[in-house]
């Protein structure tokens, strides 16, 4: 029987290095439609889905989903793993694939590949991830992790660490002698590139890329290409620190 596949977006407005970020103008539409749209190309996720908050500030959030006929499910601000648990009930995922809201080059081809291993792999796999904390061969944005509906369902049960539940699927990685885990790897390694969207500059970047294209249906492959082109292009978000895994809020 096929598995049903959703990509669970975690969106908020209340970022602490810029906020309102998912609804920024990105190449006239918002940062969280790139994100949306790029992912639902890809021909093995069934289902598109974002999950907010119940906060005021993700009212925002709630509206522009259904003005875009994107399904929403609003929970707790900061316990996303719980969030996500209740999307994935709400969707009836058998899969789940977690993307963020501040990624709007993720790439549909790369999620059909990633997807392929983690569906066919035998004995099947609990949790799949293409980069894993400090252990990175993606740019930065490229990001996504793959689990089970049952792997979630134990995580969720599970999980007690603030940055566990703040940032979804830590448990899993940290526990690694409970779950069959894959680490998706690329090879050249290209982890050098940061493609989000968190600070002033990582928006003037991705505002200066997507300028380059006509549209919204280019493929990771040609951004690799512009930066090879244009290496300056690297040096605007280079003095950007990546958060880790155990960054959690201090707005708690």
């Amino acid at each position: 029987m096929s598995r049903k596949v959703v990509a669970i977006i975690q969106a908020r407005m209340a970022s602490s290095r810029l906020p309102s970020k998912v609804l920024a103008d990105l190449g006239g539409q918002p940062v969280l439609a790139w994100v949306a749209r790029r992912a639902a190309r890809a021909q093995r996720i069934h289902q598109v889905w974002v999950a907010t908050s119940v906060g005021a500030e993700d009212d925002a959030i709630a509206e522009f989903c259904e003005a875009a006929g994107l399904p929403c499910s609003r929970g707790s601000l900061h316990d996303v793993l719980d969030r996500y648990h209740q999307a994935a009930q709400e969707s009836g995922a058998d899969v789940i694939v977690r993307l963020t809201g501040d990624c709007p080059l993720v790439d549909p081809q790369m999620l059909d590949e990633n997807l392929g291993v983690f569906l066919a792999a035998q004995p099947p796999l609990d949790f799949a991830a293409n980069r894993l904390p400090g252990e990175r061969t993606i740019p930065i944005g490229l990001d996504a992790e793959y689990c089970t509906r049952a792997a979630l369902e134990t995580a969720w049960r599970e999980a007690q660490e603030p940055h566990q539940r703040e940032h979804v699927m830590p448990f899993f990685y940290e526990n690694p002698e409970r779950f069959s885990i894959l680490h998706i790897q690329h090879n050249p390694d290209y982890g050098h590139y940061r493609w989000t969207v968190d600070t002033p500059e990582d928006l003037e970047l991705l505002r200066k890329v997507v300028a380059h294209f006509p549209d919204d249906t280019f493929a990771w492959g040609d951004v690799l290409r512009l930066f090879e082109e244009q290496p300056e292009l690297a040096q605007i978000n280079a003095g950007v620190q990546h958060k880790s895994q155990y960054d959690v809020d201090s707005r708690r």
